[in-house]
């Protein structure tokens, strides 16, 4: 994919593909297979770069390299497509929640907590025996 980048940048053909596809396919040739496996180009928003990154480390460490990761995009795709590049950690992401039912009451019995069907028959006995 880079290669498609800067092969569309030397023969001016970037106007079919836009800026923010480019800089994307561009990004594992600025920095690297190994940091482009933890550091993902998702977007750009106006000038700048959008790279999520794995956690504070990566972002951190890329952060104080920025410099001369601009420089090395700047080579790939000319100056004046990426002027700064930020990077966020992902938010993670609740996943669906099962729906509740508004008129349904909760039960009053300790055994339908109980998930084993074995265990459940078992304590409701031995709670009969103990009140009896």
């Amino acid at each position: 994919m880079e290669r498609v980048a800067k092969s569309l940048v030397k023969l001016k053909l970037s106007d079919a593909i836009s800026t923010e596809e480019l800089a994307k396919a561009a990004w594992p040739a600025a920095v690297g297979k190994r940091i482009a496996l933890h550091a993902v180009a998702k977007s750009m928003v106006r000038d700048s770069l959008i790279v999520e990154v794995e956690d504070a480390v990566w972002q951190k460490n890329l952060f104080q390299l920025r410099f001369q990761i601009l420089g090395k995009l700047s080579g790939i795709l000319g100056a004046g497509i990426v002027q700064d590049v930020e990077f966020r950690i992902p938010t993670t992401r609740r996943p669906p929640q099962p729906a509740k039912r508004l008129n349904e009451t909760p039960s009053t019995d300790d055994a339908e907590g109980i998930g084993d069907p074995g265990m459940r028959i078992l304590y409701k006995q031995s709670r009969n025996k103990a009140s009896a």
